[in-house]
């Protein structure tokens, strides 16, 4: 499985680009019981927020729980191109 870059647009007007490594993608699989794989079918907004939330987590870019985080963040998108 490759990285997933992700843009994350934050209420304040700033963004910021995140690569999910392997470590974000097994904590989505435990948290959805789903695999990573299904995401190119069932992409879903709430999928999106929980990679982009755990990278920020991860990487000590935020200290607040999920719930809290999301309302800091107006949107997450999937970004094709290479970092």
């Amino acid at each position: 499985m490759n990285n997933i870059n992700l843009t994350i647009s934050y209420t304040d007007g700033t963004e910021k680009a995140v690569t999910a490594i392997a470590a974000d993608l097994v904590a989505f699989e435990i948290k959805f019981d789903i695999s990573i794989a299904r995401l190119e079918k069932e992409v879903r907004l709430t999928h999106l927020m929980f990679i982009a939330w755990n990278i920020e987590k991860r990487t000590g870019s935020t200290k607040d729980e999920f719930e809290k985080w999301i309302e800091t963040v107006s949107g997450v998108s999937a970004d094709d191109s290479k970092k």
